[in-house]
């Protein structure tokens, strides 16, 4: 599958999607840090028995995009609760992770 582009509108933004890209990235846990000036997201993989993980991905927002992307997840995670039912949040154990900085949540 070669490079997808979706059609230019007036007033769209082209956007291209490379193959590798497409695939994705798994990540089941996310450390959210901030700054006065920008929220910075990291998406690791923790594998069950295995005591080091690795970051898989480090997103870096401005704070209006980060609240933008809040309320695009609110928005999806609604919009498929009513299609699909209301997502169980299982309890997860606590992992201290701490790297020096504020404390981050996922």
């Amino acid at each position: 599958m070669a490079e997808e582009k979706m059609e230019q509108k007036e007033g769209q933004i082209n956007v291209e999607l490379s193959e590798e890209v497409a695939e994705g990235t798994y990540s089941n846990l996310a450390i959210i840090n901030h700054s006065a000036s920008e929220f910075v997201l990291d998406f690791i993989k923790i594998m069950p028995g295995v005591p080091k993980a690795k970051v898989k991905s480090r997103i870096v927002l401005t704070p209006q995009h980060a609240k933008r992307f809040l309320r695009a997840m609110q928005e999806n995670v609604a919009r498929f609760e009513a299609q699909h039912g209301e997502i169980q949040d299982s309890e997860q154990p606590q992992i201290p992770l701490n790297f020096g900085g504020p404390q981050g949540q996922a």
